[in-house]
């Protein structure tokens, strides 16, 4: 093969090289390419129209963070051999093969309590055997079973090249600039004691930054009202469709999609089939939604054909956000005005409304903490070392109550 190295002109961070034939060989996969068809920010898009880049996308830039954190290390005396090297890129190009349509919305509907992790997992180990075990390294690391553990704390821990990806990438598409982060800056601030991440001090108001960014952009964008009606309604679709596909009603859908339709794909259903359920997973994209939303729109069924048109057309539900759950009496005048305008019953009624909780925490002390690191030599956690941030209402768990409904005239 040859050695001459490929570029990328990225929008964020400019032009990208990639390092070595290995990682090209893996952009190359279809595991991999397959994300060039699924949206990193679900339907975000609906609220704001130029997020429309892609997991592929995503992989990438995480793969020039972590290339750069590795040459930052290694610059500051830290080995990290190359087949570490490689086996860290790879993990974080892959870290998120395992996500379906729509990225996280659908993760939990289309199948059963499977986490997008552990797809992620099964598809790294299909393609371990393709590769002759060139993927051990990765998958130890994605494990956190590789001796090294800052490799894993790179990938996936508080500040991972995951997150400092996504916070920039997010927000230049989105045009959010509150997700603005100094991602280069806090990469050459990294620094390693005790086989673990440290952010040196000089770093630490990058870190706030980091810190309510990731705050902002969550109300802002992952949590935007809107988006959360939207991905409510997608959910709402899919249930009523594997619903009438269980009572034996033979939906428009793609071979894949109807695989997932037609069976409860839960962890034992996995275990036992596999091969058949990643093979199916890896042909499913966001293409595979749209086609069969477009059909459904004119389906018999009043309830799927509505929700499907008003996808398809950006007829959204309206959403009210609480401090308090919304009242039953409340929800019952909508129930019988569906029942009255569509001529449905008071279950397929619940289909066009939707009642929960939405959550959020940006930083959790029990978790992978941020080290700051004096030039004494002292560490302190950014709890203690921050004089501006209010670790205390950051860590906090913020609840809000939501009521999503379709309105109707």
């Amino acid at each position: 093969m040859t050695t001459k190295k490929k570029i990328i002109n990225d929008p964020v961070f400019g032009f990208i090289t990639i390092p070595n034939n290995f990682i090209y060989k893996l952009i190359q996969h279809p595991f991999l390419q397959r994300l060039n068809r699924i949206k990193q920010l679900g339907l975000a898009s609906f609220v704001y129209p130029g997020a429309q880049h892609t997991r592929l996308h995503h992989s990438i830039g995480a793969m020039y963070l972590m290339d750069e954190a590795i040459n930052n290390l290694r610059a500051k005396g830290h080995e990290i051999t190359a087949e570490e090297a490689d086996g860290a890129l790879a993990c974080i190009l892959l870290h998120d093969v395992g996500h379906g349509p729509f990225s996280h919305v659908l993760e939990y509907t289309l199948t059963n309590g499977i986490h997008h992790e552990d797809l992620s997992l099964s598809l790294m180990k299909v393609l371990n055997i393709q590769l002759d075990g060139k993927l051990d390294v990765c998958i130890s690391i994605f494990k956190n079973q590789y001796p090294k553990k800052f490799l894993h704390q790179l990938v996936s821990g508080q500040l991972d090249v995951d997150r400092l990806d996504y916070l920039r990438r997010d927000s230049f598409f989105t045009g959010v600039t509150e997700g603005n982060i100094g991602s280069a800056r806090i990469i050459k601030m990294l620094d390693l004691r005790n086989d673990s991440l440290v952010v040196e001090a000089k770093g630490i108001y990058s870190i706030e930054n980091f810190l309510m960014s990731r705050r902002l952009m969550y109300w802002q964008v992952y949590l935007h009202k809107t988006a959360v009606a939207a991905e409510k309604m997608l959910i709402k679709t899919f249930i009523r469709a594997k619903e009438l596909t269980c009572k034996g009603k033979k939906l428009f859908a793609s071979p894949s999609l109807s695989y997932f339709l037609e069976n409860n794909v839960d962890q034992i259903f996995f275990r036992q089939n596999n091969d058949k359920v990643l093979e199916n997973f890896a042909n499913l994209d966001d293409n595979d939604i749209w086609c069969a939303l477009k059909v459904w729109a004119n389906n018999e069924d009043r309830v799927l054909s509505i929700l499907s048109s008003c996808l398809i057309n950006r007829n959204l539900f309206k959403i009210e956000i609480t401090n308090e759950p919304v009242s039953t009496k409340h929800i019952e005048k909508y129930v019988s005005k569906y029942i009255s305008d569509f001529g449905i019953s008071e279950y397929e009624s619940s289909f066009l409304y939707s009642s929960d909780i939405i959550y959020t925490n940006m930083y959790n002390e029990a978790d992978d903490s941020i080290d700051i690191l004096y030039n004494d030599g002292t560490i302190k956690d950014i709890s203690e070392a921050s004089d501006m941030l209010n670790i205390q209402l950051l860590s906090k768990k913020v609840e809000k109550y939501y009521f999503s409904y379709l309105k109707t005239e």
